[in-house]
């Protein structure tokens, strides 16, 4: 049934795209599948599967399927990996954003709950029950009839303060996490940092940044360093260090000095005997129109 099923695979693929037929395998009684050759541009190494069957004790073979399937040595598209193991820094351009995952291990929840006050306090739940039950006054009015806790003292203004009131902050993996990546991009161990004179932690061009991570990291700038504007390790360094060679003044020469109270005498003509002219006397020059 090898014309049948190369009928079927031309009637399936587009025209001129069915090569020869290069084989044929057993599925089951009565059940096989023959391959031709793939001519489709693309699609290097695929073969056209025709699978045509025949009933039992029937002497008509009947179309089963035809489709198009890669062979030992096809040319795949590589597996498929998700876009967040994809992406890598640098990737993301303007207008570009960036989901975050829930459970994102670099990220912990922050502080955004109610304010609660202590369980001591006037205005507290317990204190306002504990007040009416003994009928007694703490201050003017019942604990219940009090105002809030002040913003200006609350734990949410202080989370404010401290920047802990985002949905998220980072976690200690998270910190772990950059601190490992920024020492690998700008520490101790880089060439630069290698080669140059003095680490960041004696630069002046070094700016102290807050939080834990500022104990070994600053930001860099000097706008001839190679790491200006950037998260650098306290133990980092480059050529541009503040203290890395100062340049010496150029020595300035001595201002001449003048004698105005003495005349040294020139004479007009050299001296006989001192070898720059020959001892002539002047009868002998006066041929010559010298004098």
């Amino acid at each position: 049934a090898v014309d049948l099923a190369r009928a079927a695979a031309e009637e399936a693929a587009a025209p001129g795209v069915v090569g020869e037929h290069t084989g044929v395998v057993s599925e089951g009684d009565r059940v096989v599948t023959h391959f031709f050759e793939c001519k489709e541009l693309g699609y290097r190494g695929w073969r056209w599967a025709v699978t045509v069957a025949r009933a039992s004790r029937a002497k008509i073979v009947t179309l089963d399927e035809a489709v198009l399937l890669p062979g030992p040595d096809a040319l795949l598209a590589p597996e498929w990996v998700p876009w967040s193991e994809r992406l890598r820094p640098g990737d993301m351009g303007p207008g570009d954003l960036l989901p975050t995952d829930a459970e994102d291990l670099r990220l912990e929840p922050g502080f955004s709950g109610e304010d609660e006050p202590a369980p001591n306090s006037a205005v507290s739940r317990d204190m306002a029950e504990l007040a009416e039950a003994e009928d007694a006054d703490v201050t003017a009015g019942p604990p219940k009839n009090l105002p809030t806790v002040p913003s200006r003292g609350s734990i949410a203004a202080l989370a404010e303060e401290l920047g802990m009131r985002r949905a998220r902050v980072l976690s200690r993996y998270g910190l772990h996490v950059a601190a490992d990546r920024w020492e690998e991009a700008y520490g101790a161990k880089t060439p630069m940092a290698q080669a140059a004179p003095a680490s960041c932690a004696t630069c002046g061009f070094l700016v102290p940044i807050g939080g834990s991570l500022g104990q070994a990291f600053g930001v860099c700038a000097n706008e001839f360093s190679p790491a200006d504007g950037r998260v650098v390790s306290l133990t980092y360094g480059c050529g541009g260090h503040s203290e890395a060679a100062v340049m010496p003044k150029p020595p300035q020469p001595a201002p001449p000095v003048i004698d105005e109270t003495r005349v040294d005498p020139f004479p007009l003509r050299p001296a006989r005997d001192s070898g720059s002219v020959p001892d002539v006397s002047d009868e002998d020059t006066a041929e010559l129109g010298h004098s």
